[in-house]
C-alpha cells in the first residue's frame, strides 16, 4: 500500500470481516468525517446519520449529504470517499467541520487534522482510528412523498435545508491503528 505520508503506516489493513464496532453506537456517539476528493484538492465534513451493513453481497456503508453541503460536489465529482473515525476525544474537530463550509475555511487547516493520500486518490487522517475507503455504487434522492413516518419532513427538513442525498458505498479497505 502506498502513501503520501509514511506516518500512515502505522495503521493496519484488516479485512471487514474482523471489524467489531457497534457502528449504531460509533457513527450515532463518535460521528465521522466523510471526505472527498485527492490530496490537496478534497473536502471533509461531519457525519452522524449513516450505517454499515450487508448488500448485493458486498460489505457496504451508507451515508446521507445534503445537497447543499461542499462536501456533495466532490462526492458528486468521484467514485470514491472515505470515512473515518477519530475517537469521541476529537468533538472539536467534528463541531468544525459540522458547522463550516469548506468555501469559506480549510476545515483541515482550522482542525489541525493531517491529511494523507490514500489508494485511489483518496484522503485519510493520520489522527483516524479506523478508516474505510470506500466506492460509490449507488445513490439517490429522499423524496418527501416516500415518507410514512408523520413528523419527519416537519423535524428534519422543513428548517434544515434539503432532501439528503443517499449514497450506498461498497467498503473497499478497512484501515486501524
Amino acid at each position: 500500500m502506498k502513501f503520501y505520508n509514511q506516518r500512515i503506516d502505522e495503521m493496519k489493513e484488516i479485512a471487514v470481516a474482523e471489524l467489531k464496532e457497534n457502528f449504531i453506537e460509533t457513527i450515532g456517539k463518535e460521528w465521522m468525517l466523510v471526505t472527498a476528493g485527492p490530496l490537496g484538492a478534497c473536502n471533509t465534513m461531519t457525519a452522524s446519520w449513516g450505517s454499515i451493513g450487508w448488500l448485493w453481497n458486498k460489505p457496504v456503508a451508507f451515508v446521507f449529504i445534503r445537497p447543499e453541503r461542499y462536501t456533495h460536489e466532490f462526492i458528486e465529482k468521484c467514485n470514491r470517499l472515505t470515512l473515518s473515525f477519530l475517537g469521541e476525544e476529537h468533538k472539536k474537530v467534528h463541531a468544525i467541520c459540522g458547522s463550516k463550509s469548506g468555501k469559506e475555511v480549510d476545515k483541515i487547516e482550522a482542525t489541525g487534522l493531517t491529511p494523507v493520500g490514500g489508494q485511489n486518490d483518496t484522503v485519510l487522517f493520520e489522527e483516524s482510528r479506523l478508516s474505510l475507503v470506500c466506492r460509490k455504487m449507488y445513490a439517490d434522492s429522499i423524496k418527501p412523498e416516500c415518507f410514512l413516518e408523520p413528523g419527519f419532513i416537519e423535524r428534519w427538513y422543513e428548517s434544515h435545508g434539503g432532501y439528503h442525498e443517499m449514497y450506498i458505498l461498497e467498503i473497499e479497505q478497512v484501515l486501524v491503528r
